[in-house]
């Protein structure tokens, strides 16, 4: 099959005039008030989760959000403001604090009264704008810690092996299994990357991927590669991603692309992770291509490990859609193998929206934005809130902005309406820096179309970079389902893992009162908290998890 991004259709010319109906008072009032009784009939589902599923958009900024929208509704034959993202219509929304700390604990509100403030108890982190290891750390296990570290808490070094132990810190998918609920991972970069790689590692190290990556003073003082722990660390059901190199021996050819050696697998010490990992679990399937992944009956596996590249997965746009599968169908396999387990599951569904953006190629990266919609809109298919809560996030934001005073319908990957100062056209998104900086003949040079939509168009930048940093901006958190509404205000982003955890009953929160009816049930009709109680518990817990 071609790849995806030979299907893009151009994107629209602007509108010349706004649409009638929207000149009239009575088309926004009457959107008002349809919204303000949507709000009104609002109530908390203050009922115990049997399932989560968590999407985070590695990269996806508020910016980033806002000109998916568009480009979503573009991709369609719209202007494209209009549109609302699937992920858009989750009442309940926070912002996540990526950076910094603040006193107190990780309190969490009551079900009653949901806008209550809360305090937390943090980890200092040592950088004011994040990574992707830092911050899945704080995410998936509810303590915030340093640069560049998995699964661990601030106590340990970056680099230093010895620092490691015990500073472990557990994630929330690890305690969920341990709980008896089946758990899923499903990435577009390889699964042995810094967010996965938080759901079940404990590194000093994000780029400990294979025993080769690690320094020998790390091997000697006993640490572990992170695709050594993947296999090791947790038991998990279902690992869709890239990753093939890391898991097999030096010089074993990849299935794939086995005439090129940059391809083949890459450890020293021999062992074949892939092939351990199928004889330790019973019923278990490994595959490499979408044939294989199409081959797999939902209910003749409980075990299921799929690596599609020998590193990170291809973009969307670049995607072979007859090899690779899309993160909308891994998304569905993890999910229609997993909700077997009747006592629920939690899924880590992760789109590499940042890596565009680290390249200054923005087409791929709201492209992948897109993508990652339309696997919260399937999920949302496959699952029910009544039982299942769904959360939106991001891990980071980034240098990336779009303006220009552009005109209502206006290709996000166009041109703004009136030149620069210098007298040559720019595109309405830019990057503040990063590999798009450009200066030829002692000028920047003029931006055009059609080469502006082009899916592999750098954006001009105002800062030299050979890659496009992060930024450090809050991130928005977006939910629904059962204790959905824990998620509102400014938080610490550790707070997320905490607020996952006490929604299905996972430690530290598994003994909260409701948690035992919950466990009986099965199809999630659950009690609600007793609200005192449930509180002081949560005081407790919260200091006991921050101490």
């Amino acid at each position: 099959g071609d790849p995806q991004g030979a299907q893009c259709p151009r994107m629209p010319p602007p509108l010349l005039s706004p649409p009638d109906s929207e000149k009239t008072p009575s088309y926004w009032n009457e959107g008002a008030r349809r919204s303000l009784e949507l709000a009104l009939a609002l109530q908390p589902a203050a009922r115990r989760a049997k399932n989560i599923i968590l999407f985070m958009g590695d990269g996806m900024g508020l910016p980033t959000m806002s000109a998916t929208r568009i480009y979503k509704g573009q991709l369609a034959g719209g202007s494209g403001e209009e549109t609302i993202l699937a992920m858009e219509t989750f009442p309940h929304v926070a912002l996540a604090k990526v950076s910094g700390a603040a006193p107190g604990a990780a309190l969490l509100p009551l079900p009653e009264t949901p806008l209550i403030p809360a305090c937390f108890q943090t980890y200092t982190i040592d950088r004011q704008v994040p990574d992707s290891a830092g911050t899945g750390t704080a995410y998936l296990c509810g303590v915030k810690a340093n640069a560049k570290t998995l699964g661990l808490s601030g106590a340990a070094v970056y680099g230093k092996c010895r620092t490691s132990f015990g500073n472990e810190v557990d994630s929330i998918l690890h305690r969920a299994r341990l709980a008896g609920k089946s758990v899923g991972i499903v990435t577009t970069t390889r699964v042995q990357h810094a967010s996965p790689g938080a759901a079940y590692a404990h590194s000093a190290s994000r780029s400990w991927y294979a025993d080769t990556n690690m320094p020998k003073e790390a091997l000697r003082d006993g640490c572990k590669d992170i695709a050594y722990q993947l296999v090791h660390n947790t038991d998990i059901n279902v690992i869709l991603g890239g990753g093939r190199m890391y898991m097999t021996p030096k010089r074993t050819p990849d299935p794939e692309y086995p005439e090129d050696p940059a391809q083949n697998g890459t450890r020293k010490d021999g062992v074949d992770l892939i092939a351990e990992w199928l004889s330790a679990k019973q019923g278990a399937r490994y595959v490499w291509d979408k044939k294989g992944l199409d081959t797999v009956e939902d209910d003749s596996v409980s075990h299921l490990m799929g690596l599609f590249e020998p590193k990170d997965m291809k973009y969307e746009l670049n995607r072979n859609a007859s090899t690779d599968p899309s993160i909308v169908e891994m998304t569905e396999k993890a999910i229609r193998i997993l909700r077997r387990n009747p006592n629920g599951f939690f899924l880590f569904v992760e789109d590499e929206i940042d890596h565009g953006h680290h390249s200054g190629r923005a087409k791929q990266a709201l492209m992948e934005a897109v993508m990652l919609d339309r696997a919260v809109a399937r999920a949302g298919e496959l699952t029910s809130p009544s039982d299942t809560l769904t959360v939106v996030t991001a891990d980071h934001s980034h240098v990336f902005t779009f303006g220009g005073n552009t005109l209502r319908g206006n290709s996000i990957l166009g041109l703004a309406p009136k030149k620069a100062k210098d007298k040559r056209a720019y595109t309405s998104i830019l990057y503040g820096n990063g590999p798009g900086y450009s200066i030829r003949d002692g000028a920047r040079p003029a931006a055009s179309l059609p080469a502006a939509e082009d899916k592999d168009y750098r954006q001009q930048a105002a800062v030299p970079l050979e890659s496009e940093t992060h930024s450090g901006e809050d991130v928005v958190v977006l939910a629904q389902g059962p204790m959905a509404h824990l998620f509102h205000g400014v938080q610490e982003q550790h707070y997320i893992a905490h607020a996952m955890a006490y929604a299905a009953c996972i430690e530290p929160y598994a003994t909260e009162p409701g948690c035992g009816a919950a466990r009986r049930a099965s199809h999630g009709t659950q009690c609600s908290p007793q609200p005192l109680l449930a509180l002081l518990a949560l005081c407790v817990a919260a200091h006991m998890v921050g101490g």
